[in-house]
């Protein structure tokens, strides 16, 4: 009886942790790659790019900035609150933790890539 307590506890546990890692942020807007390049030159958009500066340098999206992943908390004044933030990385993980990040901070806007530059190319 006791070990299908813990068994059960386990399981959610697991689940849980799955959940919080895949599951978009509350408050955080996802979009595809096809909507972000009929969206790329709003006016008024903060467009973040989350990844290393090595792997900004070796490609990127134009109008793009970036603002590595680990740097976003020091960074975070270079950015308006009040405007949208599109955040974009590699594969839409690191970018994903960002938009958290940015919720929790106070920005009103955010918006995640799903799937990220893989899912552009």
């Amino acid at each position: 009886m006791s070990q299908t307590i813990i068994n059960i506890i386990l399981f959610v546990l697991l689940v849980w942790f799955f959940a919080s890692r895949f599951i978009p942020p509350k408050g955080v807007r996802m979009m595809t790659a096809a909507e972000l390049k009929r969206r790329l030159k709003e006016p008024g958009v903060q467009y973040i790019d989350v990844r290393t500066p090595l792997e900004f340098q070796s490609y990127h999206l134009p109008g793009f900035r970036n603002i590595p992943l680990h740097e976003l908390t020091a960074r975070a004044h270079e950015l308006s609150k009040e405007k949208e933030v599109i955040v974009i990385c590699q594969s839409g993980m690191r970018s994903q933790k960002a938009s958290k990040l940015l919720k929790k901070m106070g920005f009103q806007h955010v918006t995640n890539v799903k799937g990220g530059l893989n899912a552009w190319q």
